[in-house]
């Protein structure tokens, strides 16, 4: 496997509330993480770091991944745990109050990859089946696209877009989303915040991905673009490029 992680503060921000990144564990497994924090003056911050910080230090703690039902399980398990200290935290501390995060999660063998969400932070797979986002936006414009309420083409530019229906770290509870897929030789996932999917279509992600650049010129392609085009959010996005799956299978 090959990784990539990047993240840009955009052109109109002053701070960057996004985090993640890509850590391997005992066993050569790649996670990679996207959150996209929010609520309170630096307290967006706080929970995409924690959750970052977090997720890495358990991960760096685990062995190999060797089925996808353990993925899933490692996922709810520990991503509730975060949950757990994010609202605790936001609890105790008064300028934290209210503070939240999406996140995107994808655990990646050389046999599958496990991808788990919660919020409109996504992932898309690249494979010889085409270009597919995997996560579905915990969104309330989302939720109206599905009951007909409202098309495709208007939720891009509503008003309350970036309402959230499910954030990390808001509640005592929370509900991961989590599936698999198979992997073969050539595949590639994209995380990343809506910095980028609200910016960059699908027809330039796949330009970019299929294109002859590196995984780091590809990712600072993805991140210009969203720039060009306003770049009023952070852009972060992570890309992992499966180079050596077994073919032996």
């Amino acid at each position: 496997m090959k990784a990539v992680f990047q993240t840009d503060v955009g052109k109109i921000r002053s701070h960057n509330e996004d985090n993640g990144g890509v850590f391997i564990n005992q066993a050569g497994n790649y996670l990679a993480v996207v959150a996209d924090g929010m609520g309170g003056h630096l307290a967006g911050d706080v929970a995409s770091e924690m959750t970052m910080t977090q997720l890495k230090q358990f991960w760096e703690e685990t062995g190999e991944m060797t089925s996808p039902q353990q993925a899933e399980m490692w996922l709810k398990e520990h991503v509730m745990k975060v949950n757990e200290s994010l609202f605790h935290h936001s609890q105790t501390n008064e300028h934290c109050q209210g503070m939240g995060t999406t996140v995107v999660a994808a655990i990646c063998t050389n046999q599958f990859a496990t991808i788990g969400h919660i919020g409109d932070s996504r992932c898309y797979l690249l494979n010889a089946n085409g270009f597919q986002q995997m996560t579905e936006d915990h969104s309330l414009v989302n939720e109206l696209v599905k009951s007909g309420q409202l098309s495709k083409e208007d939720a891009e530019y509503h008003p309350r877009k970036h309402v959230l229906l499910r954030a990390l770290g808001t509640e005592q509870t929370i509900q991961l989303d989590v599936k698999t897929v198979t992997i073969d030789k050539g595949d590639m996932l994209l995380l990343c915040s809506d910095g980028l999917s609200n910016k960059v279509t699908e027809q330039t992600m796949i330009d970019v991905l299929t294109s002859d650049r590196s995984l780091e010129e590809k990712a600072q392609a993805l991140i210009n673009v969203a720039n060009e085009h306003g770049g009023e959010d952070n852009i972060t996005l992570a890309i992992i490029q499966f180079v050596d799956v077994d073919e032996s299978r």
